[in-house]
């Protein structure tokens, strides 16, 4: 187990080699055609001499065989809460990651989460595929929201012992906390940490095609939580089909329904609250005017400023009302913060690793020679590549957000040129990275609730692998989808 939990804390390394590593190979290539991928803004007027004297040297890079002078276009001090300017960071989205830590963490530290989880367990512990099937889709659910990701290795202690207590083994344990939040961060409908980052670096809408990937959420998780419970009511009825054999000390885990705390009434006001808070920054980012102008009262029109502080009142709400005290609340909150950090960390490299490509031209080396590769393609078949492209991607950096930040500013404006939208750039993109790390041993998640749950990652791909087909041949079929009815894949 303390392999385990030190595997998140190995997770940062890895996306930011990938980082330095493309972003040398880049360096060596020339500058082949310039696109408008920068943010207008002036010239600074006389800028000092050392940044004057980095703009002249630009790496080498040349346009037409002439040299290109590198523009010093960002005032000090002017890129604002809404990053303006060429050299604009991530400062907004760094801090959103630290907001929602906090609050996540602050809900753990009051009990609430855990005694919701118990509560639902003691209530069908007698209708084990009923329980299952719940699980799953609250999972789900905190997957396609906020990308839950490093939270589910808490509840591999508390569920798996539940699940085979009941009848089932350690592989139905895994996978409804596993597949259940995978599928929900591969359908993500305003997941932060995906669907969010790559809409910003591709500079479209959060809430556009949102439609699409609501149902792609609807259908999904219903496929994947059939496929789980059919696994479940055979083992269930078969216990020599079992893909994890049990143990002894399988044997001797019951967790009796009345070892469960019951929730008290502030554990289930702090639920509500979270419930709350999450259906507010749902509600706040979709362009309710987009679908109707008389809905233009109810826009919020909110970003990743006003969200990060919905998250930070909101973990001061929970912690007042879980009793945590002004202490307990601004130390939750902190060391919420210092988990995520690593997250945040990567955003932020991954937004310097853009910066500098774009102001060195390195960018549009890249996307002339991705626009050469798709010249020609339908839309259908663009969306497909744009897929499959992001699968090795995701492979090579398993943080969704990292990845995004990374990569949509390149592959977003592809779309513009096969006539896709941005916002289907970035559905396919979240639709990769989510597939590919149900089973990635990249994954600090996959592997830190393998380990939780006892179960052999052979013995996982073999479970999940027809799984991994099936969402496969789905996916690329919404994909098509979105791009045939824009009215659905966003514009």
């Amino acid at each position: 187990m303390s392999a385990a939990t030190e595997e998140p804390r190995n997770r940062s390394p890895a996306p930011l080699r990938t980082f330095v590593n493309r972003l040398y190979d880049l360096w060596l290539s020339p500058v082949n055609g310039l696109y408008s991928i920068r943010t207008p803004s002036e010239p600074i007027p006389n800028p000092p001499a050392d940044i004057a004297k980095a703009g002249q040297q630009t790496c080498g890079a040349t346009s037409n065989g002439q040299p290109v002078t590198a523009e010093i276009v960002t005032p000090p001090a002017d890129t604002g809460p809404y990053n303006a300017g060429d050299l604009a960071g991530a400062a907004a989205v760094f801090f959103f990651v630290l907001a929602i830590g906090g609050f996540i963490t602050v809900t753990i530290r009051t009990g609430a989460l855990d005694a919701g989880i118990s509560r639902i367990t003691q209530r069908f512990r007698t209708r084990g595929l009923v329980l299952i099937g719940i699980l799953m889709v609250i999972f789900s659910i905190g997957g396609t929201t906020y990308g839950m990701a490093e939270e589910t290795l808490g509840f591999y202690a508390i569920i798996v012992p539940v699940i085979v207590g009941i009848g089932y083994d350690r592989m139905v344990g895994v996978s409804l906390i596993m597949v259940g939040a995978g599928v929900g961060t591969l359908a993500s409908t305003v997941n932060p940490f995906a669907t969010g980052v790559a809409s910003a670096g591709g500079d479209v809408a959060l809430g556009n095609g949102i439609a699409l990937r609501i149902l792609m959420y609807l259908v999904l998780t219903a496929v994947s939580v059939l496929y789980v419970l059919r696994y479940a009511r055979r083992v269930h009825a078969y216990p020599t089909r079992l893909l994890v054999p049990g143990s002894l000390e399988d044997v001797s885990v019951a967790a009796p329904a009345a070892s469960l705390a019951p929730i008290t009434t502030r554990q289930k006001v702090v639920l509500w609250i979270v419930g709350l808070t999450f259906g507010l920054m749902i509600f706040s980012v979709i362009p309710w005017s987009d679908f109707s102008s008389s809905l233009e009262g109810i826009t919020l029109g909110w970003y990743f400023p006003e969200l990060a502080a919905l998250f930070i009142v909101g973990a001061v709400i929970v912690g007042l009302v879980g009793r945590l005290g002004e202490e307990g609340t601004v130390n939750g909150i902190i060391a919420g913060a210092g988990d995520f950090i690593g997250a945040a960390l990567i955003i932020a490299v991954a937004r310097g690793v853009t910066v500098i490509m774009n102001n060195a031209y390195i960018t549009d080396s890249v996307l002339h020679s991705l626009e050469a590769l798709v010249t020609g393609l339908s839309a259908g078949v663009f969306a497909v590549v744009m897929y499959l492209i992001n699968i090795p991607l995701a492979f090579l950096v398993p943080s969704s957000s990292g990845h995004a930040t990374l990569a949509m500013p390149i592959l977003a404006p592809l779309g513009d040129f096969a006539s896709v939208s941005r916002a289907m750039v970035v559905t396919a993109y979240q639709s990769a990275s989510g597939w590919v790390n149900l089973f990635t041993p990249t994954s600090a998640i996959v592997m830190g609730g393998l380990t939780l749950g006892k179960v052999r990652y052979d013995r996982y791909l073999r479970f999940v692998g027809p799984l991994l087909g099936i969402l496969l041949v789905l996916t690329i079929l919404f994909v098509l989808l979105g791009v045939a009815v824009p009215a659905l894949g966003g514009t």
